[in-house]
């Protein structure tokens, strides 16, 4: 209609229609012309019809924001007959690709694990190799709380980083110590002292450098373009430094106690001294 058939409601109410018999009647004698609320467009998706409620989050994570939305909906809201609740958007998003993550994480772990049995030739080995997982992921959860609490999307990627790092200084210390026993013929404790002392500085280097490296990254919090890069450095960073701590000492005191079954008499009997070495137990 033109501006002056739509000015007003008894306007609209005053418009001639046409009806089945040919004569013409206004609307108001069919129909109630009044003014209401409604939507001036009607969606749809997968042949429902659907209304979009879109809000911005600032100040707090997604995660918690949609939690207490859940727990409000759920106890002040009663929905009508034939309505339903759907979020999506970014929090959708972040759902999926957390879900996905978790399944990539378990299907990393079982990979080092694989890698690190063909390498070492024994579960024993590649299991306490493993053993430096959880102590990665002790310095990651508590740089988690530290920056907030917020365990984001770019947070997971980081602890999987974690697991490569970790694995490393593993394998770093666990192949010294079969090196020195199968090819230098060092006794099983002494290997262990002795293979600890020599891999000391390399793990303590490397890092060191890792750490540097991620320091500028973990600090820039609010900086434009780092909104993943920092609580991926933040995880990484924290890891790596329990990582580190606890792997000079819960990974030779594991091999001290779980190893010497898997070593061979001649490695454990054997001592530069000529007398027998002391037993692993």
């Amino acid at each position: 209609f033109n501006d002056e058939a739509r000015r007003s409601a008894d306007s609209i109410a005053g418009t001639l229609i046409d009806t089945p018999g040919g004569a013409k009647v206004p609307i108001a004698q069919i129909a109630e012309v009044r003014t209401d609320q409604g939507p001036n467009t009607i969606n749809r998706e997968n042949v429902q019809r659907r209304i979009i409620i879109q809000a911005n989050v600032a100040g707090r994570d997604l995660g918690s924001v949609i939690d207490d939305v859940r727990s409000r909906i759920t106890r002040d809201v009663s929905l009508p007959q034939g309505y339903f609740l759907q979020y999506g958007g970014q929090f959708e998003a972040q759902e999926a690709a957390a879900r996905q993550i978790t399944i990539l994480s378990l299907v990393a772990i079982a990979g080092i694990f694989l890698l690190l049995y063909l390498a070492l030739k024994s579960a024993r080995l590649a299991l306490l190799v493993m053993a430096n997982l959880p102590l990665a992921l002790i310095g990651g959860i508590i740089m988690v709380f530290v920056s907030g609490g917020t365990l984001s999307i770019a947070s997971l990627i980081g602890f999987i980083t974690l697991f490569g790092i970790a694995t490393r200084n593993g394998i770093m210390l666990i192949t010294h110590y079969q090196h020195l026993m199968e090819e230098e013929g060092v006794g099983f404790r002494d290997a262990i002292v002795q293979g600890s002392l020599e891999r000391l500085s390399p793990i303590l280097m490397t890092a060191l450098v890792t750490g540097v490296g991620l320091i500028p990254l973990a600090l820039g919090v609010g900086e434009t373009g780092k909104e993943i890069q920092q609580p991926m450095a933040v995880v990484i960073l924290g890891g790596i430094v329990t990582s580190t701590f606890l792997n000079m000492i819960v990974i030779p005191a594991l091999y001290l106690k779980f190893a010497h079954a898997g070593a061979t008499a001649a490695e454990r009997s054997y001592a530069p001294s000529g007398e027998p070495a002391p037993s692993a137990d």
